[in-house]
């Protein structure tokens, strides 16, 4: 920038050769200083007010607390932070729902640099970056007042649903999400039972059936 001021910027994400690229994309524009990188989102917080970062780029899926909870619980502690959450998941399903958190963008990681880049300088300028198809989706939702129509089932999941329902597609037990989300037993076997209505899903074992295959669609993208 003219003024000589980086916009200082931390990055969350478990995969280290992703967390190197976006620093090398960063490190190649005047205006943006990488001052730290996490794998986890409790690290992250552990060190907010310490580093006092311009801008955050985080992962959705991290070990522990996801990117979509590292995002409500910074912007309930700090409402100027400003976070652009950069991920593999489908836009179409996730970038609403980090919007809502608190979070000014969405990037997928298929993206070139150049898209990073403009998206940061268009958060720090005040705004908010998303692909057109989804700010059209976002402003037909709003025009009616009410969520499209034509949504996916998956859609209806709240954001800790959807949480249990990725991990129970990747073959974690019951207790492996209890204790990765910070929760009880009983509490997960409550949000699978409202998954399973959500879905119309009979039993576990739809479930589970159901969650391995949209998991394996998920990774299919990557």
């Amino acid at each position: 920038m003219s003024n000589g001021y980086k916009r200082k910027v931390i990055i969350v994400d478990d995969h280290p050769m992703m967390r190197k690229g976006l620093a090398q994309t960063l490190d190649n524009e005047l205006e943006f200083d990488v001052v730290a990188q996490f794998d986890r989102a409790e690290e992250a917080i552990q060190k907010f007010e310490e580093l006092s970062p311009d801008l955050m780029i985080v992962d959705i899926s991290l070990p522990g607390m996801s990117g979509l909870e590292l995002v409500k619980h910074l912007t309930a502690r700090d409402e100027e932070v400003k976070i652009l959450v950069v991920s593999r998941h489908d836009e179409t399903l996730y970038a609403e729902r980090v919007i809502r958190a608190g979070a000014k963008g969405y990037v997928m990681k298929l993206e070139a640099g150049e898209v990073l880049v403009k998206a940061l300088r268009k958060i720090m300028k005040g705004g908010i970056y998303v692909s057109s198809e989804v700010s059209e989706k976002l402003l037909m939702g709003m025009a009616r007042g009410q969520k499209d129509m034509n949504e996916s089932p998956i859609d209806q999941l709240s954001d800790r649903e959807l949480e249990v329902f990725e991990l129970t597609g990747k073959g974690n037990s019951t207790r492996e999400i209890a204790e990765k989300l910070h929760l009880s037993i009983k509490t997960v076997e409550s949000y699978r039972a409202r998954i399973k209505t959500k879905l119309n899903l009979e039993n576990a074992t739809e479930l589970m059936v159901h969650a391995v295959k949209w998991a394996e669609s998920e990774d299919a993208d990557l």
